[in-house]
């Protein structure tokens, strides 16, 4: 893979006037997502009673929030004269690894579920019912378009342009905690939610950010995102984030501690979720190195200089001075009245 610098913004500028100005930016994205939310929920709302579509009324309010904050982001990254592409503001470089990075964090994202609820199956604590009519399959479908719209909706809120602002003003390591826990925050308006989910939250938030810091794109923490909800919902049929309507085919209760099956909220509420998350962090880093080098390495300088810098000025006047070297003419070593194959003279 060659490595090519990443023509982003500078997380190391001292500028004060400037960091101020992208912490106004961050919390007028945090004021806008907002807004954007509650205006997605009654557009949808509206439409669906309307037309009695109550079943598309997630995914209505997705595409809407995701269409209010593409408006909103582009729209403040211009005011802030940083000029670029709409997939470049929303965090969707186009780059030959896109998809690539998506699977791998789809994987990963699978993969965490599956280590979470793994201690719930050995235990005994799942009981598992099945819902096979046509109607099933197609709420299926519904909620798979769902979540793959409202993963990537909420990873521009969280990961997107308001990340790379917050970045700008107080370093990577102080914008991945402000963001868990305002990630953590918002979950803990669900219903049911605890402050065990609350924490476990806070923790998917950094895992995501990892996400993010290792690559510069949203390719792999949207397909985290997406794998992480669709299994816990549609392929287990557990709840998500204390939500259940997301069961289709699948409907799973589980019934033991709450520490061991999060309850009511579902394994984003269970300890052993931390664990499991944990490892994510752990393999994420490791499957990203290439990533990491390819998109997020800062070209070297010595001494705070470029090393590309023209030379002195009275250096080039000398070298114009001094003219072209002369020519040196290099005479063969074998006399030129006999061949190189005769014997030697005596």
């Amino acid at each position: 893979m060659e490595q090519l610098p990443l023509p982003a913004f500078d997380s190391t500028s001292t500028d004060r006037t400037s960091k101020t100005l992208q912490l106004a930016i961050f919390g007028t994205c945090a004021a806008w997502f907002v807004s954007a939310e509650i205006l997605a929920g009654r557009a949808a709302r509206g439409l669906t009673n309307r037309f009695d579509f109550d079943a598309w009324r997630q995914l209505l309010s997705s595409i809407f929030l995701l269409f209010l904050l593409a408006i909103g982001f582009s729209l403040l990254n211009t005011i802030s004269h940083h000029y670029g592409s709409l997939r470049s503001v929303l965090g969707l470089p186009k780059r030959p690894t896109a998809r690539e990075e998506w699977v791998i964090g789809a994987a990963i994202g699978w993969g965490i579920v599956v280590l979470a609820v793994l201690p719930m199956g050995l235990a005994g604590t799942l009981y598992v019912h099945l819902w096979t009519a046509p109607r099933a399959f197609g709420l299926l479908l519904l909620n798979l378009a769902t979540f793959l719209v409202a993963a990537l909706a909420e990873e521009i809120a969280f990961r997107g342009y308001p990340f790379r602002s917050l970045i700008e003003a107080v370093g990577p390591t102080g914008a991945t905690v402000i963001m868990a826990m305002l990630f953590g925050m918002v979950h803990m308006l669900n219903n049911d939610a605890t402050w065990t989910s609350v924490l476990i939250t806070m923790l998917a938030g950094v895992l995501l950010s990892v996400g993010w810091l290792r690559t510069h794109g949203l390719w792999l923490p949207w397909g985290l995102h997406f794998a992480w909800n669709a299994s816990m919902g549609i392929i287990f049929g557990l709840p998500v984030s204390g939500i259940t309507d997301f069961s289709s085919v699948v409907r799973t209760q589980a019934r033991g501690p709450l520490w061991l099956t999060g309850g009511y909220y579902g394994p984003e509420a269970a300890l052993f979720t931390m664990v499991a998350i944990t490892v994510g962090i752990i393999f994420l880093v490791r499957l990203t190195r290439d990533y990491a080098w390819h998109y997020t390495y800062t070209p070297a300088t010595a001494g705070g200089y470029p090393m590309d810098a023209p030379p002195p000025a009275a250096h080039t006047a000398m070298e114009q001075q001094a003219g072209p070297a002369a020519l040196i003419q290099i005479l063969p070593t074998t006399p030129q009245n006999r061949s190189a194959t005769d014997d030697p003279k005596p």
